[in-house]
């Protein structure tokens, strides 16, 4: 179960992540788009090509690279829900990539973050 401060601190990492993407040439299309299958963090657009943004937001390495969180279960559950949106939106054929986006947020000190596009395939 998550508790608040993890709450806060994944909000506060998907808004700064949105802005990141922002500010590198992304187009946010939307963001917590939720289906039954499961919710994508940011749904965002490059050129021609729609780019699924799961976000792992950390205040330290402690337990790990954020990426490690996203399991083969959960890139199964992304997948399925962005062919939700695809289907949703009427999109065939479009070029897809699945991105994850980590955020380090520590209590003192900045945020930064490491994109790793195409971190996994569908």
């Amino acid at each position: 179960m998550m508790d608040m401060n993890n709450k806060i601190l994944g909000n506060r990492g998907e808004k700064e992540a949105a802005a990141y993407l922002e500010n590198h040439g992304y187009t946010i299309r939307e963001r917590n788009f939720r289906a039954k299958t499961g919710e994508i963090d940011i749904i965002a657009g490059k050129g021609n090509t729609i780019i699924f943004v799961e976000v792992k937001t950390r205040a330290s390495y402690a337990y790990g690279m954020p990426s490690e969180a996203v399991t083969a279960a959960k890139q199964r559950k992304i997948i399925r829900t962005a062919e939700l949106y695809i289907q949703s939106r009427r999109l065939y054929g479009c070029l897809c990539r699945f991105d994850v986006l980590e955020v380090l947020a520590p209590r003192s000190g900045s945020l930064s973050f490491r994109l790793l596009e195409n971190a996994f395939e569908a």
